[in-house]
């Protein structure tokens, strides 16, 4: 790895060697992944983890933000799950592209509680880093074009730093043309 990814006043620390800023399936997934030395993590104060609050305090534009939102839908009986990642100033098209893509008659968010449980992640700091295998992960194009974006680390008080042309490298993932609007 060259140099840590940096981003306004937010101090960057090497991702991998602060597993107490990483949920396990987070860490487990950066030890596994090749870029996952690429990626830094910063600690953040937990009451200002949600995407907007955070934005406002450490004075980032809301297009350095990628919100991760888990989905599911079910088509013959059969439950399809999708965590899809998002520029944080665009919101994922949920009721057109996110269900054509899971191929689901209704598609809606996962209930919180469910998200929490199945991911091994807290409420707010979901990410795409060490989702479920049986969860598909779908990518807009737009967080690729983002030079470091701020994603969530699996616990409230920290958040990773991806640089945004990594996010279609991530394990499983699938970039999918409009998938935010």
């Amino acid at each position: 790895m060259s140099t840590l990814p940096t981003l306004g006043r937010l101090a960057s620390l090497p991702a991998l060697e602060h597993p107490e800023l990483l949920a396990p399936p987070v860490l487990a997934a950066l030890r596994s992944w090749e870029h996952g030395a690429e990626l830094a993590v910063v600690e953040i104060d937990p009451e200002v983890a949600d995407t907007a609050a955070m934005s406002a305090a450490y004075d980032l534009g809301m297009d350095t933000g990628a919100n991760c939102v888990v989905v599911g839908g079910k088509r013959d009986g059969e439950e399809r799950v999708a965590a899809c990642l998002v520029r944080a100033d665009r919101r994922a098209d949920v009721n057109t592209v996110v269900k054509r893509a899971l191929d689901v008659r209704k598609c809606s968010f996962l209930p919180m509680d469910r998200a929490v449980e199945e991911s091994g992640m807290e409420y707010g700091g979901i990410t795409p880093v060490g989702l479920p295998a049986s969860w598909r992960l779908l990518v807009d194009p737009h967080v690729l074009d983002v030079d470091v974006a701020v994603i969530g680390s699996g616990v409230r008080r920290s958040k990773l730093l991806l640089p945004g042309r990594l996010a279609a490298a991530l394990p499983g993932a699938e970039v999918v043309e409009g998938l935010a609007g």
